[in-house]
């Protein structure tokens, strides 16, 4: 298993190369000034000149590319010219590895700015992943134990109705009238445990984490209830109420296990993909986490941002694709890993 793992590892570096590679070559490769760009529209000439030798600018596409990679492995110090960083040493800027960059709009690092957000976003994706894997499940269980009864087609329909709205009109809909017309609860405001305790945290987070855990409840039910439905059906589970087994026993040790690895593999790339950025949800909620830095570094073509933001929600990518694999030997016996 650790052989796996290890090789797993070592793809998924080649992957994230190939992932900064690729996104090099959509944004800096492209036929647009991209010094101008991060000076702005009101420098002249020569401040444009400064700006291109400060971010490396001034240099062939293979030696941007190849800077950044040593820059995440070793760390940059801005500007990236010596000359400009002993003319003026009051204003270098020191980027430890793994350095992403350095965004000359916010007048920050990358790095910085990655990590104001990501508490964010991984809050609202861990509390949205726990709210729809425990409904999911639970309704998709209950959904397929009455099968066929009113409770069934109530479940299903209902989760398929909010699975037909989009995230946007589902997060407006909350606003306007959970929080604005009827005062049930107050406009949710980010707030860091650290600063306002668990308590605050969880109830700002809640609506926005529920706007999220909709729009993929109906998938875990309707996977959950059609694993359940073919695992009960098989022989092994005839088996095992010959024995005598309680209802209870068969159902979560023997029929519910079945249903956990694709559950797994959903939850794994869902959930990477929600660390990645809730662009949608964080937007309506004026959360600052990193799909609401996507948009704002899109509008600002800050191309140093998003290059940080594609890398950072590749390796989650990655990173929750080995953890799903090497779980599948604990969930299923059957699976072995060489």
């Amino acid at each position: 298993m650790w052989a796996y793992a290890a090789r797993r590892c070592v793809i998924g570096v080649v992957l994230l190369l190939t992932l900064t590679l690729v996104t090099f070559m959509l944004f800096f490769a492209a036929p647009v000034n991209q010094a101008r760009l991060a000076c702005g529209k009101i420098c002249n000439e020569q401040q444009i000149a400064v700006t291109e030798k400060a971010l490396g600018y001034d240099k062939p596409f293979y030696a941007q590319w190849g800077s950044f990679v040593r820059g995440v492995v070793e760390g940059r110090k801005y500007p990236l010219d010596p000359e400009l960083r002993a003319a003026a040493p009051e204003i270098v800027t020191d980027c430890t590895a793994p350095c992403l960059g350095y965004s000359q709009f916010n007048a920050k690092t990358v790095n910085e700015l990655l990590t104001e957000a990501a508490p964010v976003t991984i809050s609202l994706a861990v509390l949205a992943v726990v709210i729809w894997l425990f409904f999911g499940v639970l309704l998709g269980i209950m959904s397929a134990i009455t099968k066929g009864s009113i409770i069934d087609r109530g479940i299903v329909g209902l989760t398929l109705i909010a699975f037909a709205f989009p995230t946007f009109f589902i997060a407006v809909f909350f606003l306007k009238y959970v929080v604005v017309k009827w005062g049930l609860l107050a406009y949710p405001a980010y707030t860091p445990i650290a600063e306002g305790g668990v308590g605050a945290w969880f109830g700002n987070l809640f609506l926005p984490s529920f706007t999220l855990a909709l729009v993929f409840l109906a998938s875990y039910v309707r996977i959950t209830r059609a694993f359940v439905l073919e695992s009960l059906s098989e022989d092994y589970i005839r088996t095992a109420r010959a024995k005598g087994l309680k209802g209870r026993t068969v159902l979560f040790k023997h029929g519910l296990r079945a249903a956990l690895t694709p559950l797994v593999t959903m939850t794994g790339l869902d959930f990477a993909g929600l660390l990645g950025g809730a662009i949608i949800t964080e937007r309506v909620f004026a959360y600052p986490g990193l799909g609401s830095l996507t948009v704002d570094a899109s509008n600002a073509w800050d191309l140093p941002t998003i290059i940080g933001v594609v890398l950072v929600a590749g390796a989650f990518v990655i990173l929750m694709n080995i953890i799903v694999d090497i779980a599948y030997a604990f969930i299923d016996p059957r699976v072995r890993l060489g």
